[in-house]
């Protein structure tokens, strides 16, 4: 359940910028198309980035550390981007998000300049830390169940994305109308935190953990109890570490590439761009019924 929440949260973050930009934070800040696809382009490419290194980091500092870390990291990001707004006053030398949008020429393209790199320090921040929830879930799964179950315990964690992805049009914009966007960034942001706390006192490796008994830490190990000698060689092999380019010596990994290259582009390209899409050619806003249902529906 754990795992699950944090993947909900984990999508959640990420797409409160997606769904107030173009209604709430455009205006404030003279936005335009590209200024918001180069903030997502950059994120894109750090949490891809970061993804290479996210596993190694979760293997070296523990899954209860690691997990602690990653959600800590972007928890502290999606609450970064309600500074964005107070940087960028304080640069041009403006105290209101009513001045902000009253700006005009040379004064308009440093807001929205100033403000686009505020954003993208702030979504870095994010994509760093989210890069470690999948790792770090997928390795608490590992140690939980034995290995006829993790495909099925994998696909319950994940279903977290969707969730994620179902919810955020139902509250992120709601609460931008009514607190404003950058309280939406701090409530959504803070729900991290609140996952955190649960995390610490209620994770242990089943091996320490007061409320498995006997029969389930048997069953969680049954799968290396009937491991035959050969078995038990080719675990031996599995569990040391290999280089980075050696991970493209496996046709696994190819197969897992590709398809994640031909769904995640249209997956991500929905979370991004429908809002603004919706908003932009039909004058339908997040904030408003039409709006929520029709991005529910579509996601």
């Amino acid at each position: 359940m754990l795992l699950f929440v944090a993947t909900t949260i984990n999508y959640l973050d990420r797409q409160v910028l997606s769904l107030t930009w173009d209604e709430f934070i455009k205006p404030e800040f003279h936005w335009n198309e590209d200024h918001y696809g180069t903030i997502t382009s950059i994120f894109s490419i750090v949490y891809a980035i970061a993804m290479l290194f996210a596993g190694r980091f979760v293997d070296w500092m523990g899954t209860k550390k690691g997990f602690l870390w990653a959600i800590g990291v972007w928890s502290v990001g999606a609450c970064l981007h309600a500074l964005c707004g107070v940087i960028t006053e304080r640069y041009v030398g403006l105290h209101s998000a009513a001045e902000l949008m009253q700006a005009t020429g040379d004064t308009a393209v440093i807001i929205s300049t100033i403000s686009m790199y505020a954003f993208i320090v702030a979504r870095i921040v994010l994509a760093v830390g989210e890069a470690g929830n999948f790792p770090a879930a997928i390795k608490v799964t590992a140690e939980y169940f034995p290995k006829k179950d993790r495909a099925y315990a994998t696909s319950i964690f994940n279903a977290g994305a969707s969730v994620g992805a179902l919810l955020a049009p139902l509250s992120i914009p709601l609460l931008a109308k009514a607190f404003g966007w950058e309280m939406s960034f701090i409530i959504i942001g803070a729900l991290g935190f609140l996952w955190m706390g649960f995390w610490v006192f209620m994770y242990k490796r089943p091996e320490e953990h007061p409320q498995v008994n006997k029969e389930e830490l048997a069953y969680i190990l049954s799968d290396r109890d009937l491991e035959t000698e050969e078995e038990k060689a080719i675990s031996a092999v599995q569990d040391k570490k290999i280089s980075f380019l050696d991970c493209f010596k496996y046709k696994q990994t190819w197969a897992f590439a590709f398809g994640k290259f031909m769904t995640d582009g249209v997956w991500w390209f929905f979370l991004f761009w429908t809002p603004s899409y919706l908003n932009t050619q039909f004058g339908i806003k997040t904030s408003e019924g039409l709006g929520v249902a029709l991005i529910f529906t579509l996601y």
